[in-house]
């Protein structure tokens, strides 16, 4: 039973996917608008200099539409990748998308809290880390009582699972 005033992570989570969302939707717009208008205004004037050859203000556009129309793809693949996100496919005993998870270092003895988030959230809070850095991708699937090997580039650290919050429950508050 959830707590009065406590909102589910569920909720939290579908909230950031909207806001994220809106987010890499509002920058696509921004791009298709001059991908469709401004570029070609620009290459327009350019080509009206004339000798295309030694043409700075032509070969600019050229290289920026080039580099709108890359961009825009990665923005659709990344919108259609969020819009199949399912929360019912993240699990409820594993750690996971919008997971919250302590994790006890096995040589000192602390203790640290993760949330893990998209890579592509607009700002992250303290504790909050990607699915995609080192720490996220150690932790994916791990449950409680599980060791997590996390290997950085100066050492490896041994970490164990000491607490799990996923989605589908409470905050752990």
């Amino acid at each position: 039973m959830q707590r009065p005033g406590a909102p589910c992570l569920s909720w939290l989570l579908t909230v950031m996917l909207e806001k994220l969302k809106a987010k890499l939707g509002a920058e696509a717009a921004r791009l298709q608008y001059e991908l469709n208008v401004t570029l070609p205004s620009e290459i327009r004037r350019a080509v009206e200099m004339g000798d295309l050859k030694e043409n700075s203000e032509y070969k600019a556009a050229l290289e920026r539409q080039q580099f709108v129309q890359a961009r825009l793809g990665q923005l659709h693949e990344r919108l259609s990748k969020l819009a199949q996100v399912d929360l019912a496919q993240i699990p409820t005993d594993s750690v996971g998308l919008g997971s919250r998870v302590v994790v006890e270092d096995q040589r000192s003895g602390e203790r640290e809290t993760y949330n893990l988030v998209f890579g592509d959230a607009e700002e992250f809070e303290e504790g909050q880390v990607t699915m995609s850095s080192p720490i996220g991708r150690a932790l994916i699937g791990k449950q409680i009582g599980d060791e997590v090997i996390l290997r950085l580039p100066t050492m490896v650290r041994r970490l164990r699972l000491a607490e799990l919050t996923t989605v589908h429950q409470l905050p752990a508050e």
